[in-house]
């Protein structure tokens, strides 16, 4: 049986289509009554039909809303329309003015249902039909790719609407056309931007896609501005007014002013401030106004990078574009805070011992008694992490919470601190016992009172903090030992460590969400290869309270779609599990030799390899051409152990290999009919930075690559990304692991991939490469996109150039002409 044949090619390219929307009751969207007792759900089943569930939480009881078929014959009846019972128009439902009755909202208006006779009565109430998402009146590119999800279109209209999709170029790429009272799930992902319109251009809404999915509803009047959420308050005091209002503060000519609000006298503070070394309007005042905080900022070399626009849209000729891009080594922005006496008209001078080398100083805040504030000292480097104490009065510093590291500190990805005023602590994430932890400290006197979770596993995130209740709720990666430890957990803790208690339990990874008051919440869990369950659960303990739904994916595994196998092998030491996943195509055949495509990304601020449920379709759809798929974490990346996670310390270019490679050729003992002889691997970004390592570096086992808009050479890239983990100052390991410096070595077969106006990762890293192949003499394949951006790969045109590729060099065949 051939490969790479043009009917792979065409079940490839048809395969979204056909698996899209082919799995029901994914999702749970709860509607809590007022009593926060009771609510309800809907759930929409193949075919366009619904069904509505009615949940008490307090008894424990799941059951239909109400009789669909009584409710269709009497709100067909008052609508003056028949309706089908599996399709009733109800958007939302609410607690009833009686006892006995609800609310429903359908077709517009809001009904009176009384549940005895089963009759419904219009009610004058006007507010809004179904929660949906907000409808914007601008088109806008996708600035973010998050997890997969989707958006349920809902046409109100008279007329039929279609949907684009709004590229990260800004262009619209059409989708899908909706009839009117239509109803279309969209497969997407998290911040995608989707532009309705109908079919003269008429502009009906912009929505973006959320994680936890949403419905974007339609409406003949167009769209609305949607209120914003509100802004996270923060207990610091910056600004220029004094608490008292007597004081107002301002530079001028580089130095610090105070003006009296009620005379206008200006009083110089400082006289030191220069244009390159002065100070801004950051401004932080003590809370009984006699001391005032300023920060003295030294300029970095403010690097810019250019990239010409070979084909702009709107003029023949090219443009030149420039933005600030600070790379690793660059000189860099200082600023430090300085201290004044209001009333002394005088400078209180602080000794900068514990803050002589910042990367950042952030969280400046007062104590309440304004004798100290505080502030976050991020050291250049990520090897030094502090909260520094300065006394208001005669400017000594010490330090209160000191975090230091051989290796790195991982501010960017694993960072709480929460002061915790009235008591006065403070809670403070760490790996220093080798694990992601909270500990709770004594603000008073910088000691550690006890450690708040503990044990082999790690903290992924802090949801809350309940200061009344003292108590932390988290998620946690590994907690339950028999469980993939990337799965996540939601869990509760007290501050002094005791009454843990691991709220959620499926053997997979969870989502939740909590009713109003945090009583109970509806655990959403799911797998690779196990579509979503939901379940009801009490806050208290986690105990459960009832099944809510199983997900329905009998469509989807009729399309022949292959949900992805888990996979687990030891690691380079021997010991350690690397977990991934192998993904078949739907005509898989065990009698036939299949090459293997890995692909990867193994940037340390995260891992990787999918866990929860999704249709993983460009896996699939490279997977159709006539290959297995395969992806997995290797040491390096995150949410494991700190031991797990140093590997990747100045030490970029090792991406996980040792452990890849293993895992790939432990997974063909057991499937033999994975062709190790014929191996490619593929990634965009620092993935693509590791896709070509993989035949500089281990060009024995890796033959075919294709590597996307790559930091080839981590001198090449952002400064916070690249100094993170390779640490700082620059030092040889960084030209030692580039690509650049190494493309002699190059084995096997290369695409690189590049778009002229990548603002993420500086296209020069690409064209560097190309020219330190040319001079090895390489033989290497190269495609420029223009007007192209960060992972322009993954556009039609460079996903089919891709996948040509691999079928030309992996398959031996030469792809079929469209």
């Amino acid at each position: 049986m051939a490969q790479g044949t043009k009917e792979d090619y065409q079940r490839s390219a048809e395969l979204r289509r056909q698996i899209e929307n082919k799995v029901y009751k994914q999702r749970i969207r709860a509607t809590w009554f007022a009593d926060e007792r009771r609510f309800w759900y809907r759930n929409d089943l193949a075919g366009g039909r619904r069904e509505y569930v009615l949940v008490d939480a307090a008894r424990g009881e799941r059951k239909p809303a109400f009789d669909a078929e009584r409710v269709a014959a009497s709100l067909g009846k008052a609508i003056g329309k028949p309706l089908d019972a599996t399709r009733l128009p109800v958007d939302r439902i609410e607690a009833g003015p009686e006892e006995g009755s609800l609310l429903l909202n359908a077709s517009g208006k809001w009904w009176v249902l009384d549940l005895r006779t089963w009759e419904v009565a219009e009610t004058n109430r006007a507010d809004g039909a179904a929660t949906a998402l907000a409808a914007g009146a601008t088109p806008r590119p996708s600035r973010r790719t998050g997890e997969e999800t989707s958006i349920t279109f809902v046409n109100r209209t008279r007329v039929e609407v279609v949907t684009w999709w709004m590229t990260e170029d800004g262009e619209r790429r059409r989708y899908a056309a909706i009839h009117p009272g239509e109803r279309y799930e969209q497969h997407t992902f998290a911040g995608h931007v989707w532009l309705v319109t109908d079919g003269a251009g008429k502009i009906f809404g912009v929505f973006e896609a959320t994680a936890g999915g949403g419905e974007a509803v339609i409406e003949e009047k167009g769209p609305t501005r949607g209120t914003p959420a509100a802004r996270p308050r923060s207990n610091r005091v910056r600004g220029p007014e004094s608490p008292d209002g007597r004081w107002r503060a301002l530079i001028k000519d580089h130095n610090v002013v105070v003006r009296n609000q009620q005379t206008g006298e200006e009083v110089g503070l400082s006289r030191d401030g220069r244009a390159e070394d002065g100070y801004t309007e950051r401004f932080y005042w003590s809370p009984d106004s006699r001391r005032l905080v300023c920060m003295r900022t030294r300029p970095g070399e403010g690097r810019k990078v250019y990239l010409v626009e070979s084909s702009p849209k709107d003029q023949l000729q090219p443009k030149l574009h420039s933005f600030d891009y600070d790379k690793p080594g660059d000189r860099i922005t200082v600023s430090k805070p300085r201290l004044f006496d209001v009333e002394g008209r005088r400078e209180i001078p602080i000794k900068d011992e514990l803050f002589e080398n910042p990367w950042s100083i952030s969280d400046l805040r007062w104590q309440a008694d304004s004798k100290h504030f505080t502030f976050l000292f991020n050291q250049r480097g990520h090897q030094v992490l502090r909260v520094v104490e300065v006394d208001a009065g005669d400017g000594a510093c010490r330090s209160i919470v000191e975090e230091t590291s051989k290796t790195f500190i991982d501010y960017s990805g694993k960072f709480f601190c929460r002061h915790l005023e009235e008591s006065g602590e403070i809670l403070w994430m760490s790996e220093r016992d080798g694990w992601n932890h909270l500990y709770l400290y004594d603000a008073g006197s910088g000691r550690v009172k006890n450690q708040v979770t503990q044990g082999p596993w790690v903290v992924r995130e802090v949801d809350l903090v309940d200061e009344k209740a003292r108590q932390v709720w988290f998620r946690a990666g590994g907690i339950r030992p028999e469980q993939d430890p990337y799965y996540v957990h939601y869990c509760r803790v007290n501050f002094d460590g005791s009454g843990l208690v691991i709220l959620t339990e499926g053997d997979g990874t969870h989502s939740v969400e909590f009713s109003p008051r945090r009583e109970y919440f509806i655990d959403t869990w799911s797998r690779v290869d196990l579509p979503p369950v939901h379940e009801l659960r009490r806050s208290s303990d986690g105990r459960l309270v009832c099944r809510l739904e199983e997900a329905d994916w009998s469509e989807l595994l009729g399309t022949g779609w292959r949900a992805p196998e888990r996979f687990v092998s030891k690691g380079r030491d021997g010991q350690t599990d690397i977990y991934g996943v192998i993904i078949r195509p739907s005509n898989f055949d065990a009698s036939r030799k299949w090459p293997v495509i890995e692909e990867i990304y193994a940037g340390p601020q995260g891992s990787f390899t999918p866990k929860g449920f999704g249709l993983q379709s460009r896996q699939h759809a490279i997977a159709e051409l006539g290959f297995v798929v395969v992806q997995m974490d290797g040491m390096g990346t995150s949410h494991r152990s700190k031991a797990f996670h140093d590997v990747c310390w100045k030490n970029l270019g090792d991406a996980g290999f040792p452990d890849r490679i293993l895992w790939i050729k432990a997974a063909a003992a057991k499937y033999p009919y994975l062709d190790l002889e014929r191996v490619g691997i593929y990634g965009g970004s620092a993935g693509g930075q590791s896709a070509m390592r993989a035949l500089l570096a281990h060009g024995d086992f890796y033959k075919v690559a294709v590597a996307d808009c790559g930091c080839h050479d981590n001198r090449m890239d952002k400064i916070w990304w690249n100094e993170q983990w390779m640490g700082w100052p620059v030092g040889s390991h960084y030209a030692e692991q580039s690509n650049v410096t190494c493309a002699h070595q190059l084995q096997g077969k290369l695409l690189l991939i590049v778009g002229e106006l990548d603002r993420n990762v500086d296209p020069a890293s690409t064209m560097q490469v190309v020219n330190a192949l040319i001079k090895a003499d390489k033989d290497f394949d190269l495609l420029v996109v223009p007007g192209g951006g960060h992972g322009i790969a993954e556009s039609p045109y460079g996903s089919r150039r891709r996948m040509d590729f691999f079928v030309r060099h992996l398959l031996g065949v030469e792809p079929p002409r469209r």
